[in-house]
């Protein structure tokens, strides 16, 4: 399990760390992806460009550094829809290594493109007839039997070595609605596509054929109750995969009972409180991303206000219901008035899926270890990714997590050990008026195998690790 009482610190921050105003909307990251075994990160933009780091060592430990950029998708335009597609980048995914190149999955709205990144060799002619004065300056006409011995062939030699970056397969055409999640199986072989009503199975080496594995569109549109938010495979087992909804439910599907899973083989869904309905119920319920722990036995959501945590065996209610935006209830309208309540907050779990972290505003993020031990007390780290933050070095420690809230989960007090109910009260209060909408950590990830987090800040990364 994760040590609880662990130190979070900075460790290193790409971007110019400059101030809001000065960022244009290319260069904000929408996705952040380490690979599967941590010595690599990307990243990509709302400009459609894909940046890659590596880890190295040196005497002051391990750091990521610039590994290389390419554009990975383009503005378009589809004349039949008068529609322009946008060139961000919506998804990450890395594929298992199985050579000296990697292999990456990048989405926009409607393609999905499959890079392979290698080294490769730049070698230039070092000698050649031209490199001798006496050859040059006899004619090819005029040269006499003695000067054969003087032609040399040409001979090729290592200039450098360059990072390059080449896309292998591209697959296009199969969604009508905005792709919002991609996922490589764990057999290596195949990904699953998804967007608001349709999720698609591809072969990795066939780009101009998928197989629709969910279909939720009705007959009639205006029949149309709910859409799907998020699509996942199972870490382990290559036939499930799970899909959310924005009516706040998972579905677990077996692609072993039918070609189309319509019919799911579990829901993970809680029923709501019919005292506590309200006109933003229904959105606030939507589910903006999860994950299931390494081992497949958890599943991890989030929605607008609270982090969910379910036990795969057990469908009917989460194990444990983490409250993180609960201040934000008395600023609802204002977050609808501004669309943030629309913004979709991603989860990640740490490697041995013991802790989990989420992103929140005024560029907050926090993490919650040893969330899956139902015997462990309950804490809250929380982190701030900012320039000032940086610039102070600032640390987060764990603190007890306020009492008599849904599952015995609330928000960490962070004004003292005293009073920890009356101080967790205060730090909502001062928490919900001082909000800065336009500050918020959606996207983030984290290391494989260690506690280092990448972290996404407008067009800031931010890495962090525990002392």
């Amino acid at each position: 399990m994760a040590n609880s009482q662990a130190t979070w610190k900075f460790a290193q921050c790409f971007g110019d760390k400059g101030d809001s105003e000065d960022i244009t909307e290319a260069d904000i990251i929408s996705a952040v992806e380490f690979d599967h075994t941590g010595n690599y990160l990307a990243t990509g933009d709302k400009g459609g460009r894909i940046v890659l780091f590596e880890r190295s060592f040196n005497k002051r430990g391990c750091e990521y550094k610039f590994f290389t950029e390419f554009q990975s998708h383009d503005p378009e335009f589809d004349y039949l829809k008068s529609l322009e597609i946008e060139e961000k980048i919506n998804k990450i995914k890395w594929c298992r290594r199985q050579n000296m190149a990697h292999f990456l999955l990048s989405t926009n709205d409607k393609t999905i493109k499959l890079w392979k990144v290698f080294q490769k060799n730049i070698k230039v002619v070092a000698e050649n007839n031209l490199s001798n004065s006496n050859s040059a300056s006899t004619a090819p006409g005029q040269w006499s039997p003695s000067d054969i011995s003087k032609l040399r062939l040409p001979r090729m030699t290592l200039h450098e070595s360059i990072t390059t970056a080449t896309p292998r397969r591209i697959y296009s055409n199969a969604h009508a609605y905005h792709i919002n999640s991609i996922s490589v199986n764990s057999d290596d072989e195949t990904f699953l596509s998804a967007d608001d009503l349709r999720i698609n199975l591809w072969n990795l080496e066939i780009p101009n054929q998928s197989f629709n594995i969910v279909d939720m569109k009705p007959a009639n549109m205006e029949e149309l109750s709910e859409v799907i938010t998020v699509a996942e495979f199972h870490p382990t087992s290559c036939n499930i995969f799970a899909y959310s909804s924005s009516k706040g439910t998972i579905r677990l599907a077996d692609m072993r009972e039918s070609a189309l899973c319509d019919v799911h083989a579990k829901m993970f869904e809680e029923q709501p409180d019919p005292d506590s309905r309200s006109f933003f119920a229904e959105i606030i319920s939507s589910i903006s991303d999860f994950k299931f722990s390494q081992d497949g036995r958890y599943i991890v959501s989030r929605d607008y206000l609270t982090v969910k945590i379910w036990d795969v065996a057990m469908e009917r209610e989460p194990i444990k219901t983490i409250n993180t935006h609960e201040h934000l209830q008395k600023r609802l309208c204002d977050a609808y008035d501004n669309d943030s309540i629309f913004d979709k907050f991603e989860v990640e779990l740490r490697g041995d899926g013991s802790s989990v972290m989420t992103g929140s505003y005024n560029n907050n993020f926090m993490i919650y270890p040893d969330a899956t031990d139902p015997d462990a007390e309950d804490t809250e780290i929380v982190l701030q990714a900012d320039k000032s933050a940086f610039r102070a070095k600032k640390v987060g420690v764990p603190t007890p997590m306020g009492a008599g809230l849904s599952s015995g989960v609330g928000i960490g007090s962070r004004f003292g050990s005293s009073s920890p109910s009356r101080n967790n009260a205060i730090r909502r209060d001062l928490d919900a008026e001082s909000i800065d909408f336009n500050k918020k950590i959606l996207h983030m990830s984290w290391h494989p195998n260690e506690d280092s987090i990448a972290i996404a800040a407008t067009n800031n990364l931010f890495v962090f690790s525990t002392l």
